[in-house]
């Protein structure tokens, strides 16, 4: 027993069906640090963190908390015994209010019943130590997404946590809102409350974490201090290979066709889109690049009919087009990825050949009936073409990795021959490996005359893939950049000022 950690798993396996998916895989965390846990989709991570936080059994191998050996049996006894998780997928409730969600299952009595006073008194206490001040009385879905997450910390600090298990906690915040959350970080260190941190982002990895273990394929590659890595080392230790050609790669500038697929000419939509206009060629990657909240999201579902604008025209192959429901625009041969794959583009609880399937029914059917050799030959295709990792046509597509269930969402629309992808942040919470190939299909798609609009809060993504990118700002045009132009720093420049000053670096080849 080595009392410097909190954490120490040993000799950790797991195996589904015939699939062993951890190796005796060794893992621990030093008490009062940042950890980082690293690896490709599929690596592990999941499994070995549903394992720690009672979700999975072990089927062998040790596990340590403050140097006793706890064996959870479900994630309630996790948290009883020190460990607390926050998810990606928040686990509060909207509709509760904030002091609710921070004591539900833990409520302050008085005389039987519940002491409200106490309880919002407490639960300012609380928020106000890590930095936020806000009103706990009122509903938890009137606040955005960072501080949800911080009412999912003020829970755990709430069971004295010895061990906060942060699994890509920080996808769906900006970069203000993560600067918040890695200040109560910060805090939870200070006081001795170690972090296990889980992040695709490499630059959050970098500056928040002391040490880092990588998994590869189910099997520990090693652990490392943060700071004797460079980021180019990380990813060849998780990808397995030099990483260079994944780092440093950038797209060859090319010629696209010129002939207009889509026009959108002045899109208004409530207050985020202020009389937006978009072209896109046939064959082109356009990036769309702009701050939450600037109306991205917006036209990419006015676009596929899933809202509704409020004035504007949009053409494709210059005949006029009104789409109030999504499936005249794939009747027109628009494809849209959502942002949210698990709630918007997964059928969580049918097989990868169903998901694949669902949106192209006529391709596996014959009089109306669907013919399963037809769909299980469709999903084999596409298991090999983009090398989704899954033990079968048949497995739950629930049971994927993020990384993988985006391949089958991108399969699904590839199927179709679609003219336009719309792609909303098509490689958000997957890792460096996954994220390359998912890279290598938009390029492949649209090296088949297929148009692509790519949008990315990760401007390295939009550099390294687009033929040209529409900047918006707060719902209107800033400006458009091509070829050399497309830099970090002219991207930066037109959300905080606009086009103004940028007309010499304009459509630069």
């Amino acid at each position: 027993m080595n009392e410097e950690y909190i954490l120490q798993m040993e000799g950790i396996s797991k195996q589904f069906s015939s699939v062993k998916v951890l190796h005796e895989v060794d893992f621990r965390i030093k008490k009062g640090e940042v950890h980082a846990l690293m690896g490709e989709n599929g690596a592990g991570k999941s499994t070995l963190i549903k394992i720690l936080t009672g979700i999975y059994r072990k089927d062998a191998g040790t596990i340590r908390l403050d140097g006793r050996e706890i064996i959870p049996s479900d994630a309630l006894e996790a948290q009883e015994l020190g460990i607390s998780p926050i998810y990606q997928d928040i686990s509060v409730v909207g509709q509760l209010t904030v002091a609710e969600n921070i004591y539900v299952g833990r409520e302050i009595k008085k005389h039987g019943v519940i002491d409200w006073k106490t309880t919002n008194q407490k639960s300012r206490e609380i928020l106000r130590n890590l930095g936020i001040d806000i009103d706990v009385t009122k509903p938890l879905s009137a606040y955005g997404t960072a501080i949800q997450q911080m009412v999912a910390i003020a829970r755990s600090i709430l069971i004295d946590a010895k061990l906060v298990v942060m699994d890509e906690a920080t996808s769906s915040l900006d970069e203000d809102e993560v600067r918040v959350l890695f200040q109560i970080i910060r805090r939870l260190k200070d006081e001795g409350i170690s972090v296990l941190f889980i992040s695709h982002r490499l630059s959050e990895v970098f500056e928040i974490s002391d040490t880092i273990t990588v998994l590869k394929d189910g099997y520990l590659v090693g652990e490392y201090e943060t700071a004797s890595l460079t980021k180019t080392e990380l990813v060849s230790k998780m990808i397995g290979r030099n990483a260079q050609d994944v780092v440093n790669y950038k797209r060859k500038q090319r010629e696209v066709i010129k002939e207009e697929y889509l026009n959108a000419l002045g899109i208004q939509s409530g207050i985020r889109l202020k009389g937006y206009d978009l072209t896109i060629h046939r064959g082109e990657v356009v990036g769309l690049a702009g701050l939450l909240g600037s109306g991205r999201t917006e036209l990419a579902r006015i676009l596929f009919g899933v809202d509704r604008m409020d004035r504007g025209e949009i053409y494709i192959n210059g005949a006029p087009v009104e789409f109030r429901f999504p499936y005249q625009a794939i009747g027109r041969g628009l494809a849209f990825c959502s942002e949210d794959r698990k709630v918007e583009g997964i059928f969580p609880d049918l097989s990868l050949a169903e998901n694949i399937s669902i949106s192209n029914m006529k391709a596996v059917s014959r009089f109306g009936m669907i013919q399963k050799k037809k769909m299980q030959k469709l999903a084999e295709e596409y298991i090999e073409k983009i090398r989704i990792k899954t033990s079968g046509a048949g497995q739950k597509i629930r049971a994927l990795s993020g990384g993988n269930q985006q391949k089958v969402i991108l399969s699904r629309w590839m199927a179709m021959n679609p003219d336009l992808i719309i792609l909303d942040e098509p490689t958000r919470g997957i890792d460096v490996g996954a994220k390359k190939e998912i890279e290598d299909l938009i390029r492949e798609i649209a090296s088949k005359g297929i148009s692509v609009l790519l949008i990315s809060s990760e401007f390295e993504e939009l550099i390294r893939n687009c033929d040209r990118v529409e900047v918006i700002r707060e719902g209107e045009n800033a400006g458009t950049l091509s070829g050399e132009a497309i830099t970090e720093e002219n991207i930066l420049e037109m959300i905080a000022n606009g086009a103004a000053g940028k007309e010499a670096k304009r459509h630069e080849s």
